[in-house]
């Protein structure tokens, strides 16, 4: 069985694969698009940043 949002090692230990959202309750993921990440029920987006030296 594949999960989207977690990740259960063979040892049982449970891993979020997605950013939750800082602004909604728990359980409210954020989508990442190529240049940022983005919360679909409230807005709130954080931009990725690019590496050192502007490129």
């Amino acid at each position: 069985m594949t999960y989207k949002y977690y990740r259960v090692d063979k040892s049982g230990k449970v891993t979020c694969l997605k950013r939750p959202c800082p602004r909604c309750e728990k359980g409210t993921f954020m989508a990442e698009h190529y240049n940022r990440f983005s919360c679909g029920r409230c807005g709130y987006t954080e931009f990725k940043r690019k590496g050192r030296g502007g490129t």
